[in-house]
């Protein structure tokens, strides 16, 4: 049973809508665990001092930030803590962007949103809405002390929303060696017209399900046949957030912060 990662509110204007949060990648990444040879026994790893080669007993250990070469800040747990952000029950839009705005770089993880059953119909107008304007709603979300920014996507019959990288997790490309505007290549018409010929030859539907991890499914199968032949060897959530209140009359709300969107956007312009 797939369980919600996270319960609470989209804030859309004066629109609250209870919601739950459900992540839409099934990773299949096989998990291998290092044993002895010998006696196929688990590897326990240890930590070692890299000057004297001793081991370090855990209540030695500290964290460090590196921020010159071999020089650290060294930082305790309770000022880690102290530098998180609160976590909120609340997805608050703050801005609508057009989708196509977004660069293919900044996106991240997909998660499924699902609506309380109070709050269908508010989240069927936002879902329409995004999809009716070609646009993404921008937010915040706290998940896990983490402070992430998402957009809000529709998708088909429901609403997704896409971790998205800060600009500050972004590498620059300057390193790269490119061809763009290289005086020394030329590139003749035909050569563009033969390119896009062949990419309209191989031009077809989008049809996700044809494709498959061929690298997972060839270790699955040695590993079924390895099991079948009787190579095996034995070796040793957040708290769910209030549902929220029912909503009465959307019309009226979606009225009001529209008046005060207007309202912020007359107050920036005179600024």
């Amino acid at each position: 049973m797939v369980r919600p990662m996270w319960k609470g509110n989209i804030s859309f204007g004066l629109v609250s809508i209870p919601v739950q949060l459900y992540s839409a990648e099934a990773r299949k990444e096989l998990s291998f665990k290092m044993l002895d040879r010998s006696d196929l026994a688990p590897i326990r790893e240890q930590r070692i001092n890299e000057t004297t080669g001793k081991v370090v007993p855990w209540e030695d250990v500290v964290k460090g930030y590196r921020y010159e070469e071999d020089r650290y800040i060294v930082l305790t747990e309770e000022e880690i803590r102290s530098a998180n952000v609160k976590a909120t029950q609340t997805l608050e839009i703050f801005a609508f962007v057009p989708a196509n705005q977004i660069e293919p770089v900044y996106y991240s993880k997909p998660y499924y949103i699902e609506p309380l059953e109070v709050s269908r119909k508010a989240y069927e107008i936002l879902r329409r809405t995004l999809e009716k304007t070609e646009k993404v709603g921008l937010a915040k979300l706290v998940l896990r002390t983490r402070q992430h920014l998402t957009a809000l996507i529709p998708h088909g019959p429901l609403l997704i929303t896409v971790f998205l990288r800060f600009p500050s997790e972004i590498r620059n490309f300057d390193f790269l060696n490119l061809p763009f505007e290289t005086p020394e290549i030329r590139i003749t018409e035909k050569e563009l017209t033969m390119a896009e010929q062949l990419v309209e030859a191989m031009t077809e539907r989008w049809s996700p399900e044809q494709y498959r991890d061929e690298y997972h499914d060839e270790l699955m199968k040695m590993i079924q046949e390895k099991a079948k032949s009787g190579e095996i060897k034995s070796v040793e959530e957040a708290p769910p957030a209030a549902e929220g209140a029912e909503i009465i009359d959307i019309a009226e709300l979606l009225k009001r912060s529209m008046q005060k969107a207007k309202q912020k956007k007359v107050a920036r312009n005179q600024a």
